[in-house]
């Protein structure tokens, strides 16, 4: 076997430069698949973080305004907590405005919510404070902003009592701010930034006064632990129809099956690419096949000698496997390391965390291994096959 693995180098090594290149045909291929798996990994990872971060992981009730008897009020609201599946819910009154501070001016949303609202929606705290039941039942002029606002204003993240500006349909009104909480959208904002603007977060009993909202826009919703969140859905609907007289007034929409619904869609995606990169291994493995075949046809005057003296077709045979079996792994190997790289070069400046799928890698490098094994089989079993005396001639 040493002197196998020594002849299968000092050949390899004889044409460098068609065995570089025959190598990176294959290192190419198991690089895209890297990629692409591994990109598709985090894709799905960080639009479910994104998504969960705001607040589409439960249930969202709304209702078709213009029916009779349907606008949702806190009689819809204490029937969907008295629901055994419900674990917490909120009031939501939202609108898209404008907020003014320092003489700039931006596009935002304004949430209004209730004080128990990081129950069901992602808001972590990063200064000051979340909004209190006082602040509720008061009505206060107060308001929790995210952190794009307060950078996209003063440039730092703690602007804890200062004062923003925010146009209602009843004239400006100024709230203070009270908290600042993480940008949840911050992915989303950079994609769709007019879409999904900055967020602001205020007492809906204020909101409601002020853009003359006299119930709620949606209640959002989360289930408790173990409970079908579609399931859940079609009971709550069902039983604000029936409380509403109003059949098909109200719609209950799981955002948990709207994520899943998106990682399939990223996954078959990610399956597409990935058989396309891996056509490129066929590919390469068909130059090592070439290759081969090219190096048995330079070699037979080689294997004609090592026949004469005593060479078996087993052991012709494993000299040329050998060779297509290095290049594959070679290959292989600088395939993954170049994919891995090139991942990081592109997450790191980022500020993405890295996402390996170790069991795609581990598939990618063995298919790659198989192919280049079965493409030289051919061209071995053509050496073996060769006749000394046929071999001596040429």
């Amino acid at each position: 076997m040493f002197d196998l693995i020594r002849m299968c180098i000092l050949n390899l090594g004889r044409k460098k430069s068609r065995t570089m290149m025959t190598v990176m045909g294959i290192a190419v291929g198991v690089a895209s698949v890297v990629l692409i798996a591994s990109i598709g990994d985090i894709g799905k990872h960080t639009i479910g973080e994104e998504l969960d971060s705001l607040g589409v992981s439960g249930i969202m009730v709304s209702s078709n305004r213009k029916l009779p008897g349907t606008a949702l009020t806190d009689e819809h609201l204490a029937l969907v907590r008295d629901s055994g599946a419900v674990d917490s819910a909120i009031p939501v009154v939202m609108d898209y405005t404008k907020v003014y501070m320092r003489e700039l001016m931006m596009d935002a949303a304004v949430w209004g919510i209730d004080y128990g609202a990081n129950q069901v929606f992602y808001l972590n705290r990063l200064h000051g404070r979340l909004l209190t039941k006082n602040d509720i039942t008061a009505g206060r002029d107060v308001c929790v902003i995210d952190q794009n606002i307060a950078q996209a204003f003063y440039k730092r993240d703690n602007i804890v009592g200062k004062t923003i500006t925010v146009q209602f349909a009843t004239g400006m009104r100024e709230l203070e701010i009270v908290g600042v909480v993480s940008s949840g959208g911050n992915l989303l904002q950079g994609l769709i930034g007019s879409v999904v603007p900055c967020f602001i977060y205020m007492p809906y009993t204020t909101m409601q006064e002020y853009s003359h909202k006299g119930g709620f826009d949606q209640i959002a919703i989360k289930v408790g632990a173990g409970v079908d969140a579609n399931v859940a859905g079609q009971q709550i609907q069902n039983e604000l129809a029936s409380f509403a007289g109003v059949p098909g007034g109200f719609k209950a929409e799981n955002m948990t099956a709207q994520k899943d619904r998106l990682d399939r869609v990223l996954n078959i995606a990610a399956a597409a690419l990935s058989v396309i990169a891996g056509v490129s291994l066929v590919v390469a493995g068909l130059s090592i096949m070439t290759v081969m075949l090219v190096s048995v046809h330079e070699r037979t005057r080689e294997i004609g000698i090592k026949k004469s003296i005593g060479a078996s077709r087993r052991d012709i045979l494993a000299v040329f496997m050998l060779e297509a079996l290095a290049i594959s792994v070679i290959g292989s190997l600088a395939g993954t390391a170049a994919g891995i790289a090139l991942l990081a070069a592109g997450c790191i400046p980022l500020g993405i965390p890295m996402r390996l799928n170790v069991e795609i890698i581990l598939l990618c490098i063995a298919f790659s291994i198989c192919v280049g094994v079965v493409f030289g089989v051919y061209p071995a079993s053509v050496a073996a096959k060769m006749k000394p005396v046929d071999a001596l001639r040429k």
